[in-house]
């Protein structure tokens, strides 16, 4: 199935007589005939559900479809896009580790990398995305566990070289995990490109509606565990804490990573979504397709008018032919990148503030990437926590505003956005 057909089709077929949309399993718990019965399961011996914050039936068929949009072999539901990365990173990576990670990352992960898993025992360094590959492999050490970009950066919107990063992460040893909100699986599929994991906040596009939080991870099946068996003990030896399995050997490449993030991770420190919300998600992966389309239309508009303002002073969207990153978007996303704009106005923070006051269509928020357009600047608000040398090397000015372009008419947005530029 092409990528249209599977937002609507994949990961749930329903039998005779049953429900055409997924089910709402909305239980903690589940009813067995015996003890063996779910012995079986806690053993890992067969599959099936005794409680919801390990798996369930709802979640897991939204799980089922974005495995099937980014192709991958295994997936899980998380919370939130903060937890989907943070268990990521922590089923491979514990305390006296190293992680490599792109600079141009979205405030919160730099900050739960940088700060949170800092304090866990777990070290970082972080390479500007454009840095050569002798700098990029001087990065790593010997107890480097994995390398972690986003395919287009928030709110920088720098283009992930997917192919110089796999390559140095490889040489190493070691996976790649792309976190791969922005563009989504319906503009990019990472996993073509030499990713190994791919995350998403499915806060964003996948729920497209500014209704539910959530995040989840999907394992591409490729990277073999068994073949670096020193770097990665926790899917390669026995875990204790789980009648002795060895994930790796249990359910191979395709299945151990996912396996062990369930029944370790998510066991611990259950940060599930709940059934409803993942409900609330497929409906809005069911129109995902034909939602980026328009959002990738109209943003590429705002843009053109935006780079022809005199009150604007830069531009920075993939889609623009004089943008640095035009070549290797349209390599890596053909059919376009996604809704968010970065630009300034001339005058500063001061007039970005101005400016976004007088916006009366686009809303200011914290939220991005959704059917509304959206305005934030982040150096106020989602970044605010950086240093100013850690704003410039995410790539965020003081004067940087966000613009997340919904599906509106895109008349009505230009106009707003130009009535709002004529007072500074």
């Amino acid at each position: 199935m092409r990528q249209e057909t599977k937002c609507i089709q994949a990961g749930y077929e329903p039998k005779n007589g049953e429900s055409r949309m997924i089910p709402i399993v909305q239980s903690t718990t589940f009813k067995y005939d015996s003890s063996a019965d779910m012995g079986k399961l806690f053993d890992l011996e067969a599959s099936g559900y005794f409680y919801t914050r390990l798996q369930n039936p709802t979640n897991d068929y939204v799980a089922a479809k974005l495995t099937a949009l980014e192709g991958g072999t295994a997936g899980m539901m998380t919370s939130s896009g903060q937890a989907a990365n943070f268990f990521a990173v922590f089923n491979l990576a514990t305390a006296g580790d190293h992680v490599v990670a792109s600079s141009a990352l979205y405030g919160g992960t730099f900050n739960l990398f940088n700060v949170t898993m800092r304090k866990m025992g777990i070290d970082f360094t972080f390479v500007t995305p454009e840095c050569s590959e002798e700098e990029l492999n001087a990065a790593f050490k010997d107890n480097t566990k994995l390398v972690f970009g986003e395919t287009i950066s928030n709110p920088s919107l720098e283009v992930f070289d997917f192919e110089k990063f796999s390559k140095a992460a490889h040489a190493h040893e070691v996976p790649l995990i792309v976190d791969n909100t922005f563009a989504t699986p319906v503009n990019c599929r990472p996993f073509e490109w030499g990713a190994d994991i791919v995350t998403h906040s499915t806060t964003k596009y996948l729920d497209g509606h500014d209704a539910t939080v959530g995040g989840c991870i999907i394992d591409s099946g490729k990277f073999d565990w068994m073949a670096h068996q020193d770097k990665f003990p926790g899917l390669t030896t026995p875990d204790e804490s789980y009648h002795g399995i060895v994930y790796a050997e249990r359910f191979g490449k395709e299945g151990a990573y996912i396996t062990k993030a369930t029944a370790q991770l998510m066991r611990d420190l259950g940060s599930i979504p709940s059934p409803m919300n993942c409900y609330m998600l497929n409906l809005g992966i069911e129109s995902l397709a034909l939602r980026m389309k328009q959002h990738v239309s109209n943003a590429q508009k705002v843009a053109e008018f935006l780079e022809k303002n005199e009150k604007v002073a830069w531009v920075n969207y993939p889609g623009l032919p004089g943008n640095k990153y035009y070549d290797r978007a349209k390599k890596y996303m053909p059919n376009g990148t996604c809704g968010v704009i970065a630009f300034g106005v001339k005058g500063g923070r001061a007039a970005a503030e101005k400016f976004m006051g007088e916006l009366k269509i686009a809303m200011i928020a914290t939220h991005v990437a959704d059917a509304h357009t959206c305005v934030l600047h982040p150096a106020s608000s989602t970044h605010r926590q950086l240093t100013d040398e850690e704003l410039e090397a995410a790539g965020v000015g003081a004067d940087l505003i966000r613009l997340s372009v919904g599906i509106e008419d895109v008349n009505d947005i230009i106009e707003d956005i130009e009535n709002a530029l004529k007072v500074i």
